[in-house]
C-alpha cells in the first residue's frame, strides 16, 4: 500500500490552546489521540518541554496532564537514558466497554450526538472536496479501502480512521479537533455494529463513493453522502441500544 503521508489530524491535536481549562484540555486531546489511534501503542510522546511548546502552555500544565493520563492507564513514564512518557493504548476485549457505554446513553442523546456528528463530518467532507491536496486524496483512497475484509473492532477502527482523514483533508484545524472530540465521545459507539452482517462491504462502498465525490470536487454530494452514511449508522446504533436495554 506504500508509505502513508503525514497525518494532518495529528498536527491539529497539538494546536495551541486558549487560556481556560488548560490541564483538562491537554488531557482531553491526548486521551482522544490515544483512543482513536492517532498516537500508537508504545509510541514515545514528545518531551514535556516540546509538548508545552506545541500546546502553548507551561510545563507544569503538561506535567499535570501526564499525571492524569498515568492515572487512567493511558501513559507509562519510564526512567533512565531511554526513558520518557509512552502511550499505553486501551485494551477493549470484544467491545464490551463500548456496549456498556451505548447501554447508558439514552436514545435522545444518541440522536442528538449523531445529528451533531453528521453536521461536522458533512461540513468537513464538503470542504475536503474544495481544499484537499493530491496527498490528501491518496490517503482517502487508502483508508476507504482499509475497511475491506475487516470485522468487529477492526471495522469500527477503519470507520473512525476514514472520517478522521476526511476531516484532515478539509484543512481546518477546528473542524479536525471537533471530529476528534466527537469520535472520542461517540465514535466507537456509533460504529459498534459496523462489522456485523456485511457491514464492512457496505462501509467500503459508501467510503469509496464519498472519496470519489471529494476527488471530483463535488462538495454538495460529498456532504450529502457523508451525512447519510453517519445517520444510517445512528439508526443501526439505536437498534443495538434497544436490544441491550430490553
Amino acid at each position: 500500500m506504500g508509505e502513508r503521508v503525514p497525518h494532518r489530524a495529528r498536527s491539529a491535536m497539538f494546536a495551541p490552546l486558549d487560556q481556560t481549562g488548560r490541564v483538562e484540555a491537554v488531557t482531553r486531546r491526548l486521551v482522544d489521540a490515544i483512543t482513536l489511534g492517532l498516537l500508537a501503542d508504545e509510541e514515545q510522546l514528545p518531551s514535556e518541554a516540546e509538548l508545552a511548546g506545541q500546546f502553548g502552555v507551561s510545563t507544569v500544565t503538561i506535567r499535570e496532564a501526564l499525571m492524569a493520563l498515568r492515572q487512567q492507564g493511558l501513559v507509562e513514564t519510564r526512567r533512565g537514558r531511554s526513558g520518557g512518557s509512552f502511550v499505553q493504548a486501551p485494551r477493549d476485549h470484544g467491545g464490551e466497554f463500548w456496549r456498556e457505554r451505548l447501554r447508558d446513553v439514552s436514545l435522545g442523546e444518541l440522536r442528538d450526538l449523531g445529528d451533531h456528528y453528521a453536521a461536522i463530518a458533512g461540513a468537513a467532507a464538503r470542504l475536503a472536496a474544495e481544499r484537499s491536496s493530491p496527498e490528501d486524496l491518496e490517503r482517502l483512497e487508502q483508508t476507504a479501502d482499509d475497511v475491506r475484509g475487516t470485522s468487529g473492532n477492526d471495522t469500527a477502527r477503519a470507520e473512525r480512521q476514514f472520517h478522521l482523514e476526511v476531516a484532515a483533508a478539509a484543512q481546518s484545524s477546528r473542524l479536525t479537533q471537533q471530529e476528534v472530540q466527537l469520535q472520542g465521545e461517540l465514535g466507537a459507539v456509533l460504529w459498534l455494529s459496523a462489522g456485523c452482517g456485511g457491514g464492512a462491504d457496505r462501509s467500503h462502498s459508501e467510503h469509496r463513493a464519498i472519496a470519489e465525490a471529494i476527488a471530483r470536487a463535488d462538495g454538495p454530494l460529498a456532504r450529502t453522502l457523508t451525512e447519510k452514511h453517519i445517520l444510517a449508522a445512528v439508526d443501526r446504533a439505536a437498534e443495538v441500544h434497544l436490544e441491550l436495554t430490553r
